[in-house]
C-alpha cells in the first residue's frame, strides 16, 4: 500500500512554532503517515544573506522535530554539493522512496512564482503540491495552467491558521535582547542560548 509522504524545506534558521504547527496541520489534512524536513544546505535564492552553520541548523531542527515520531531529518540536500533545486531534491526524495505519494509543501507565494523556478515541470512530474495558503489568497490555476499544463490536478490546497512569526524576526529579537521564548520550542531555545546564535 502506497503511504503519503510530506517533504517541507527550508533554512529553518531557526525552525519556530509557526513551522511545526504547519506541519501538522499538513499530517492532518493530506492524510500524511511521514513528514521530512528537508534543510536546506546551499538555498541558491539566499546566497545574497548569511545564514547560521550547518551544524548549528541541524541542532536547531533536531531539537525541533524530537519527540514527533511522523517527523523526520532528511539529508538529502546536506549530503551532496550545491546549488540545490527544488526539482533535484524532489527527484532524489522520489527515488529513495518509490513506494510513497511525494507531496512537497510550499507556501501560496511561492506557488504564483513556480514558472520561475529551476524546471518547475520536472518538479510536477515527481511530486504532488501541497500548498499552504493565507485566508485571503487566491489562485488563477488557469493561468498556471498555460505555463504548466496539468498543473490543477497536482495542487491540494491547505487552509490554516494564521501564524505570523519569521524566522528573521526572532534573529532580530535574540540580536536585540528582546522576548522569544514562546516562538520557539524550548528545546530551540535552549541550542539558541548554548551556542550563542544570532548575537
Amino acid at each position: 500500500m502506497t503511504d503519503r509522504l510530506g517533504l517541507f524545506g527550508g533554512t529553518f534558521d531557526p525552525p519556530h512554532i509557526g513551522h511545526l504547527i504547519l506541519a501538522e496541520e499538513a499530517c492532518a489534512q493530506l492524510g500524511l503517515e511521514r513528514l521530512l524536513w528537508a534543510l536546506a544546505g546551499d538555498p541558491p535564492h539566499k546566497r545574497d544573506r548569511s545564514i547560521s552553520s550547518l551544524p548549528d541548523r541541524l541542532a536547531l531542527m533536531q531539537a525541533a522535530i524530537d519527540g514527533n515520531l511522523r517527523f523526520e531529518l532528511s539529508r538529502v540536500d546536506i549530503d551532496r554539493p550545491g546549488p540545490h533545486w527544488t526539482a533535484d531534491t524532489v527527484r532524489l526524495v522520489s527515488q529513495d522512496y518509490p513506494e510513497s505519494d511525494l507531496i512537497f509543501l510550499m507556501g501560496g507565494d511561492s506557488l504564483g512564482d513556480l514558472p520561475n523556478w529551476n524546471r518547475p515541470q520536472e518538479i510536477l512530474s515527481y511530486c504532488t503540491l501541497g500548498v499552504m495558503r493565507r485566508p485571503e489568497q487566491t489562485f488563477d490555476l488557469a493561468a498556471l495552467e498555460e505555463t504548466l499544463p496539468g498543473i490543477s490536478r497536482k495542487v491540494r490546497f491547505l487552509d490554516l491558521p494564521m501564524i505570523d512569526i519569521s524566522s528573521r524576526d526572532i534573529r532580530r529579537r535574540v540580536l536585540m535582547g528582546l522576548p522569544y521564548r514562546y516562538m520557539v520550542p524550548e528545546a530551540v531555545r535552549e541550542v539558541i542560548e548554548e551556542r550563542h546564535l544570532y548575537t
